[in-house]
């Protein structure tokens, strides 16, 4: 059952007068839940909570972190149809969509648990001493990664399940050893409450201290800013909007303590259509990147925004092709009206642009919320003195840059800001001549794609989903995979510490058994 209240650690309460409603864009209607806002005593105790969490859980063995996860993740499946209907009534996506990301969101646990039990994550590394080393003997040193503290997680609204209550930021946040407070997304947080609830039982079913997770609602930023300003809490995950994440991050910045902000804000994704591979298939090609550009109606991440050609007629049978593919799909809905709005006036104030020739707009009329799909095309030049092209339209929208040599093509690249993917649709024959432009868009993105599509991102240790500025904050960092959990740890060492004191990653006996760094070696041999 879904009440509208806020989870303070293991209680639900709603202090406040403030309550909002989630959106059936569907139907487009009010769904029929109202939602407390979180008073600023309730952040505080749920915060302060978690603060008091943190002194046990951060001690707690990598097995019991596991059976917790896993824990969540049979809690979600037990919710069964009332989640994955609250989830299609919340954001308009279709119930495949939803059991989809439901197995994902489940997969995504099961994967940091079974990175617990092995442990070697931590990067056990010991230096052994020396006390007979010239001039200076040489101390026992040895060094492993520890949780920071209590982790904000903000809930995404592309993803009500994979990057929301309990997606990969907080799946990695709790394996690593820190609790977490979410912060809902107002447009699903019936989705949220009832995943938040999975949470609450698989913690109390496992022990977990009181404090451990929490779940806040908000309709606006207030509770959000609360939050980030909490001197107890220690870091942020995010996944949203530019204007978001970048807000968010100079407000951790501007604390007394200021704490990292690991936010993904979006990007426009370009692949580069290299010639020989256009001459082969470019018609299958085009049906292709239609399908990408306009999948889950464009409101992926990792959407194609950005397609790169040099001038051909290769190229211009691609766009003919693309312009045709593309309005043969049927348009779907968007999350919501807010963004349905969004999309049109982004849309419209891109091709409104000079210089830019729109081949392709949806012409029929559609349901209340349903995005029609475009495809726009501008010259290499213009391209290059309007940055304003660069940015994000979120929804089913798409440009075709049409450069005219392969040093114009090389110059839009180094001047694109940083992304999370790029792509190289190529003949293999091609790489080896085109070395500059893979080069130079190697310095741009996070992850590289040769003959693919960036929409669709595998959940694997090898994953990066991260890129340079202004595609994460920090691009070192992953938002996918289990070294996801490297945001929420630091490094820290023990100088001639006594064995029996050791964390049990680091002593002599190696008594987890996990690979460590011995002396420089990789060995799983006791000390």
């Amino acid at each position: 059952m879904i009440t509208g209240k806020n989870y303070i650690g293991n209680r639900q309460s709603a202090e406040g007068g403030k309550v909002y409603r989630t959106f059936n864009p569907q139907l487009n209607i009010e769904n029929e839940t109202g939602f407390t806002e979180a008073t600023s005593n309730e952040i505080d105790a749920a915060v302060t909570l978690a603060s008091k969490a943190f002194e046990t859980y951060k001690n707690i063995s990598g097995i019991n972190k596991a059976e917790f996860l896993n824990t969540i993740a049979e809690e979600i499946l037990a919710l069964g149809d009332i989640l994955i209907q609250t989830y299609c009534a919340e954001s308009g996506l279709p119930e495949g969509r939803a059991i989809g990301e439901r197995g994902r969101t489940i997969g995504q646990l099961k994967s940091f648990a079974d990175a617990l039990v092995e442990g070697s994550w931590v990067e056990a590394t010991i230096d052994t001493a020396q006390p007979e080393r010239q001039p200076m003997p040489k101390s026992d040193i040895r060094k492993m990664l520890i949780p920071i503290g209590p982790v904000v997680v903000f809930g995404a609204s592309n993803f009500p399940l994979a990057f929301s209550t309990a997606g990969g930021d907080t799946a990695s946040a709790l394996a690593s050893g820190c609790p977490v407070i979410v912060k809902s997304h107002p447009m699903h947080s019936g989705t949220g409450e009832l995943v938040s609830s999975a949470i609450i039982k698989a913690a109390q079913k496992t022990g977990m201290p009181d404090g451990v997770f929490s779940n806040l609602n908000g309709s606006g930023i207030e509770v959000g800013q609360q939050l980030v300003k909490h001197p107890k809490v220690k870091a942020v995950g995010f996944t949203g909007s530019y204007k978001g994440g970048r807000a968010l991050f100079d407000l951790a910045a501007q604390r007394d303590e200021p704490i990292p902000v690991f936010a993904e804000m979006g990007s426009i994704n370009p692949v580069v259509l290299l010639p020989e591979a256009l001459k082969t298939k470019g018609d299958t090609l085009a049906k292709t990147y239609a399908g990408s550009i306009s999948l889950g109606t464009g409101q992926f991440c990792t959407k194609p925004g950005l397609l790169l050609g040099i001038k051909s007629d290769a190229l211009s049978g691609f766009i003919q092709n693309l312009s045709e593919e593309i309005l043969k799909i049927e348009p779907t809905c968007m999350l919501h009206p807010n963004i349905y709005e969004t999309y049109n006036s982004n849309k419209k104030k891109a091709i409104s642009q000079h210089g830019i020739e729109v081949l392709a707009d949806y012409p029929s009329d559609t349901k209340p919320n349903h995005a029609k799909q475009t495809v726009a095309t501008v010259k290499g030049d213009v391209f290059l003195k309007n940055t304003s092209l660069h940015q994000e339209v979120f929804g089913p929208y798409s440009i075709v840059v049409q450069c005219e040599n392969e040093n114009q093509l090389e110059k839009v690249i180094l001047n694109l800001e940083g992304q999370l993917t790029g792509t190289i649709m190529a003949d293999e024959n091609e790489i080896t001549r085109y070395s500059k432009v893979i080069a130079a868009l190697q310095n741009k993105v996070g992850r590289i794609i040769f003959n693919g599509v960036p929409t669709g991102v595998e959940v694997c240790p090898s994953m990066m989903h991260g890129g340079p500025f202004p595609a994460s904050t920090d691009s070192r960092f992953t938002a996918i995979g289990v070294h996801a959990i490297k945001r929420w740890v630091r490094p820290f060492s023990y100088q001639d510490w006594p064995n029996k004191l050791l964390p049990e990653a680091l002593k002599n006996e190696n008594p987890l058994g996990i690979n460590r760094y011995i002396d420089g070696i990789q060995t799983k041999n006791k000390l």
